[in-house]
Parts: C-alpha cells; structure tokens; sequence
C-alpha cells in the first residue's frame, strides 16, 4: 500500500508539476517576446516532457537504466497507441498531412537511430552526442522552415502555444509557477521511482516493465492533457503535432541527456521487444499521415486495442 500511495502521489505530483512549469515558461516565453511559433515548437515540446525528462534522469544518475530507458520508450509507444487513440474516439480526426509530415518522418528516423545505436547493447556518451546533435538539427531546420515560409506546420506550434490559457500575467508569478514546478517534478519523481522500485521488488516484476509501463503511462499525462484539450477543441493538427514533437525530444532529447550523465545498458527485451514496438506505432502513425487518412473513432479503438494488448504481453510473454 505505501509503494502504491507513492506511485500515486508522484504521478499527481509529476502532472501538477509539469503543468506549472509550462505554464510559467509559455508566460515568460510571451513576456521577453519570443514568438508564438518558438514557443510552441521548443517551450510547449519540452515542457510536456518535462516528467520523462526529471525521471529519467533521476532513475540514470541512481543506477537504474531499465527505469531510464524504459519510460522513454514506453512513453514513446504510449502517446501514439494510447493517447491518440483516446483522442480518436473522443473525436474524430482529420489531419492536413503536410503540416505533419516532417515531423513523422523525424520520429520513425529517430526510432530508426535508436535502434542502430542499442546494437551493441548499451548507451553510451557518445550515443548520447548523436542524439543531442540530431535534437539540435532538428529545432533548427523547423524553425527556419516554418519562419520563413508560411506552412500549415507554423500554424501547429503557433496554436499549440495558443493553447495554453490562464498564464501567470506578472514577473513574480511567473518565477514562483517555475520554481513550484519544478519542485513538484523533483519531488513527483522521487515519489514515483520510489513507488514503482517497491512494486516491482514485492510483486517480482522486472524494473523495465514497470518503466515501460506504469511509469511511462504516468510521465505521460501533460501530452495526454493537451493532446485531449485539443481533440475536443477539434484541434486535430495540435493533438498530433503534440505527440509527434513530445516522441522526438524524448528520444533525442531526454534519452541524450540521460545517456550523457550516466552511460545505460539496454535489458534484452527492449532490443528484442520493445523498441520494435515503438518503431511499428511510429509507422503506422506516419503511414496515416503520408496518406491523409482520417483517423475514426474506429481506427482509435484499434490503437487502443493495440496498446492493450502490448500491456499484456508485457505482463506476460515478455
């Protein structure tokens, strides 16, 4: 009961905290002018995955890379199999492909790298060079593109900044919305890790299937959050773009960093498993995409099936 109390405790923490450091950081994105289209392509992308970031990066530095890797990777699979196909059957939806495309391709490429870098096993610094090099390019060659042609994918970072309502309006707000969420991420972190670690030991569980799937599913929620807003505003395009740019900064950004400050060895399952599922839904998400599908409350129920039965074959076979 305690390692489940804190499990709880460290996901509500996470979420509070995650949606207090956005909001404080759109607020002051605004305030020093920076633009709508930087603020949702770099401010809203890693704020949103600002929980997977803290944790990951606690569970690397404490010698737990099964915790490290797996929430990146079961996040990964997560926001396209869970999350999306939420929104789906909340909603409908249609989505302009060429305002997605880049981005897509971006996520099956950066699947595609981790998993030439696992090969041999391991993560290592120079991995994680790659990786923070490849974030960089990326951030980039978006924002000139998009600043310097008016493309429906500007349109998508500007209204997923646009999004974010109830802001702090003044200087003191703003610091005090970062300062206590990142507290909260800190703290929710410890809790989490604290919970699952327990769980996982009493109930004879593997750490990376608790990484890859409560606690993946936990860090998650700020995308989930604002990819559900924005399918009930029907705001298809932002949902996905969500999704999309959360799944980049988590492999090429938090996964990068981890691997910076503490090298981590992969568990045989995510070579042989796990990162094949997170390469499939990234496939499957683009193929939707490239083909200007409209993704149907039915098509969602799939992805939800999908994922279900990946927890299940997580609790079991594998």
């Amino acid at each position: 009961m305690l390692y489940g109390l804190s499990l709880l405790a460290g996901i509500v923490l996470l979420t509070l905290g995650g949606e207090s450091l956005i909001r404080g950081a759109v607020a002051g994105a605004r305030r020093v002018g920076v633009s709508p289209l930087l603020t949702g392509l770099v401010v809203v992308g890693f704020g949103t995955s600002a929980p997977e970031l803290v944790v990951s990066i606690d569970a690397a530095i404490n010698q737990q890379p099964d915790i490290a890797v797996g929430n990146i990777v079961g996040s990964n699979i997560g926001n396209i199999l869970l999350i999306l196909g939420m929104c789906a059957v909340i909603s409908p939806m249609v989505v302009q492909p060429l305002a997605l495309r880049r981005d897509g391709l971006v996520v099956v490429l950066a699947s595609l790298l981790f998993i030439g870098l696992s090969f041999n096993g391991a993560l290592g610094r120079a991995d994680a060079g790659i990786f923070l090099v490849g974030l960089v390019g990326y951030l980039i060659w978006a924002y000139i593109s998009e600043s310097r042609h008016h493309v429906p994918a500007a349109d998508m970072h500007t209204a997923e900044a646009d999004e974010m309502t109830k802001l702090p309006t003044t200087g003191w707000m703003i610091a005090l919305a970062l300062v206590i969420g990142l507290g909260m991420l800190i703290g929710g972190s410890q809790l989490l890790l604290f919970g699952a670690i327990g769980i996982a030991q009493a109930m004879g569980i593997s750490e990376a299937v608790i990484g890859l799937t409560i606690v993946a599913v936990g860090t998650s929620l700020p995308e989930m959050a604002v990819s559900v807003i924005a399918a009930l505003r029907r705001h298809a395009d932002v949902a996905v773009g969500n999704i999309l740019g959360s799944n980049i900064f988590n492999l090429l950004g938090i996964l990068g960093i981890s691997a910076f400050l503490q090298p981590l060895p992969l568990v045989e399952r995510v070579v042989l498993f796990d990162q094949w599922v997170m390469l499939g839904a990234a496939g499957v998400l683009v193929l939707f995409l490239y083909t200007g599908m409209r993704l149907s409350r039915w098509e969602g129920a799939v992805l939800l099936a999908g994922y279900a039965a990946y927890i299940a074959l997580s609790f079991t076979i594998f």
